[in-house]
């Protein structure tokens, strides 16, 4: 006789009933499908650096293959302290202020987790990373948006003073901005220290691209006086070293913010794969030369996949960082750019990602979002192909 089959989520009340497949997994799926350069995701096409392989091959040689510190390996935080001193001027405790996390949406969980409550609000600046709100919304957390309009998505300084309330706990920012492309400046920081000064908000700067930056130079939250003291700055080895797959990131921040971040981290995944942080660590100072070519590396990437662009219909400003390029279609179609990405991929076999997708309701935007973090051929193969798009 057969078992009955008991339904264990009968009555099962869902912490976020809205939330599905992403786009980002549903466009690759489809790039699989019909045989598409795959533009969409962004993680780099590109194996990790030599150097880098060899020092975890030795690793994984001489028995370094147990758990990791809590708050992860010592030699790594050491050098991630060195990094932020040589490269910002910020003096951060690798024992006290730097813990090593599963990526770097881990180390954001973990930064919203810390200090958001029930009915704390957040203002998230969207178009946005898409972990942001959930994560609020897992700690009773209300987010709270503020819109930028595209295409050039201009910071509303007035609008965000607005959003301000008693209730404000946490403002995220991102810079480099995926999917902008756009970078923030060192007034941009100014401002939003004027608007916080005074209050107990605190700052969660999401700066994984901060070696990708193309016009100007990276201004950390850590470099700012005023900011810094509340901010936790969030960053990741994936998008430098070409190792998304590695899952490592890592987050600076004063003692106190960091005490409460390790409570959750510890909970969460405790530790992070120990022989990937001793390679790292004894490579981050030695081959500085590496990130610190990134952003020119990257920069050929954009100008050649731009000269391409240039050739099609789409209107576009280059992007200013990160490794992704959006582009408007405005006035060339009634589709909406999520019908857009799914006729290309079919179609034109281009995957890209539409720019709708970081709002907090998609609907029908006239934007799309390529990365280019790909190899010169792809590029140049994908150009080729958008320039035959119908519309």
């Amino acid at each position: 006789m057969t078992a009955p089959q008991l339904t264990f989520s009968a009555g099962l009340k869902s912490k976020l009933p809205d939330v599905g497949t992403t786009i980002f997994t549903t466009m690759s799926q489809m790039a699989q499908q019909y045989n598409a350069l795959n533009l969409s995701q962004g993680f780099p096409a590109f194996d990790p650096p030599a150097f880098l392989t060899e020092r975890l091959v030795h690793h994984l040689k001489h028995s370094t293959n147990q758990y990791a510190p809590m708050a992860g390996v010592p030699a790594l935080r050491e050098a991630l302290s060195e990094k932020a001193v040589m490269l910002y001027g910020a003096a951060y405790n690798p024992e006290t202020e730097i813990t090593i996390t599963s990526g770097a949406t881990e180390a954001l969980f973990c930064a919203i987790s810390s200090v958001v409550g029930i009915g704390d609000e957040v203002i998230v600046i969207e178009p946005a990373y898409d972990s942001y709100a959930p994560a609020i919304r897992l700690c009773g957390g209300i987010p709270v948006y503020l819109t930028l309009e595209s295409p050039d998505f201009c910071m509303d300084w007035e609008q965000l003073a607005r959003l301000i309330s008693p209730k404000t706990r946490l403002i995220i920012i991102n810079t480099p901005n995926n999917p902008t492309g756009l970078v923030w400046e060192k007034s941009d920081l100014d401002r939003l220290a004027a608007l916080v000064r005074g209050t107990g908000i605190f700052v969660i700067s999401d700066e994984v691209y901060e070696h990708i930056v193309f016009d100007g130079a990276h201004f950390s939250v850590m470099m700012h006086e005023e900011l810094a003291p509340r901010a936790f700055v969030i960053g990741s080895f994936g998008k430098t070293f070409h190792i998304t797959g590695w899952k490592v990131g890592y987050c600076y921040a004063p003692e106190g913010l960091t005490c409460e971040f390790r409570k959750v981290h510890q909970f969460l995944t405790f530790s992070v794969s120990v022989t990937a942080q001793f390679a790292l660590a004894d490579i981050l100072l030695r081959e500085k030369a590496h990130y610190l070519g990134l952003s020119a590396f990257y920069e050929h990437k954009r100008n050649l996949f731009n000269d391409c662009l240039k050739q099609t219909r789409f209107r576009f400003t280059p992007a200013k960082g990160t490794f992704f390029q959006t582009v408007s279609f405005e006035g060339l179609t009634d589709e909406t750019d999520r019908e857009l990405v799914e006729r290309l991929t079919r179609e034109t076999q281009v995957a890209a990602i539409p720019v709708s997708a970081f709002y907090r309701h998609p609907k029908g935007g006239k934007m799309i979002r390529f990365c280019f973090a790909k190899d010169d051929d792809t590029l140049l193969a994908a150009g080729e192909r958008l320039c035959k798009i119908q519309w």
